[in-house]
Order: structure tokens, then sequence, then C-alpha cells
């Protein structure tokens, strides 16, 4: 029997975050023909097998409004976070002439794109799925999402796609110690 404990704007929601998923899934596809580098390759299959079954779990729980068959594990990235920092000179960047311009810069920026707007997407729909199920799913995914954003962002930082400026010492030391720690412990 079809589950009906979910409010309106709940099923606009769930269409939404399950077409957006399908989405991502859909261009992860696209976005394979045209990676070369293994390591990209490698964690575009990661992430595409793992998001494939955060799908069918929530389309299960949507469907049932029970627990699904199993959860999603924690998702687990292949590399290690070491981010570098600084800057060094690169070409500037300009849109590509056609589709063969593809490249491993283009494709994981796809890929941090359509994670982070989809992690978006769960966490500002989580807190209004009055089925606490869905709900639960949804919002376990969250941490999920960003796991996954982080690795592609890591990806990118180690080939130097995406840097990391920082301010000077001084700079950093004054804005680190710009705030202190409040010594009330509750409302007056």
């Amino acid at each position: 029997m079809l589950n009906m404990n979910h409010g309106g704007h709940e099923i606009f929601d769930t269409h939404e975050i399950l077409a957006g998923l399908i989405n991502v899934l859909d261009l992860y596809q696209v976005l394979d023909q045209h990676i070369k580098d293994p390591a990209l390759k490698a964690n575009l299959h990661h992430q595409y097998t793992y998001i494939l079954d955060v799908y069918n779990i929530s389309v299960e729980a949507f469907t049932t409004g029970k627990d699904p068959s199993h959860s999603s594990p924690p998702y687990k990235m292949n590399q290690s976070n070491e981010v570098i920092y600084g800057l060094t000179p690169s070409q500037p960047k300009k849109p590509n002439q056609s589709v063969n311009d593809m490249n491993e810069q283009g494709v994981s920026g796809h890929m941090l794109g359509l994670i982070k707007s989809t992690g978006s997407l769960l966490a500002m729909s989580a807190a209004e799925i009055t089925n606490p199920v869905l709900r639960r799913v949804v919002a376990d995914s969250v941490p999920n999402f960003i796991e996954m954003a982080y690795e592609i962002f890591l990806y990118q930082n180690k080939n130097r796609f995406y840097q990391v400026p920082q301010l000077t010492q001084k700079d950093m030391t004054q804005m680190i110690q710009s705030y202190a720690p409040s010594l009330n412990s509750h409302m007056n």
C-alpha cells in the first residue's frame, strides 16, 4: 500500500531531490567520456556508485515511508586531505571552443558544482520533510555530499585547478584572534 504521510510541499521537494540525483548520475555518465586521468575517473565512478545507492534508498523511503532495506554507509574518500596553499601562475580561464576541449579541470569543476548544489538542496529540503524516515534519509546524506565535494576540491587543489591563497601571517593572526569565547552560560 502506498504511504500517504507526506505533506504537499514535501512531495514537491522530494521530486526535486530525486530528479536532481538522476541529473547528477546522468551528467556523471556524460562527464566520464572526457576524463583521461585515472584518479579523477576513479573518483567519479566511486561517487556515482554511492549516489546511485542514495537515490535508491531515497526512492524506497519515499514510496514506503518505512526504513529502507539498508542505510548508506558514510562516504569514504580515496585520498588524503592535504591542501596545497598559495598561488602559482596559470593561464586565464575561458570557455571551451567545443566539447572536445573538455579536460580534467572542467570536468572536476562540473562535478564540484553538481555535488555542492545537490548537497545544498538536500540540506534545505530536510528541514521541511514531514515523514520522519524520509527526513532522516535525506538529512543523513548531507555530510556525505560534503565529503564528496571536499574530495573533488582536493583533486582540483592537488592539480592546481583550485588554488588556495592565504593572508599574510600578521593578517591571519589578527583574523583568527578577533573572536573570544562568551562567558555567559544562559540568557538573562
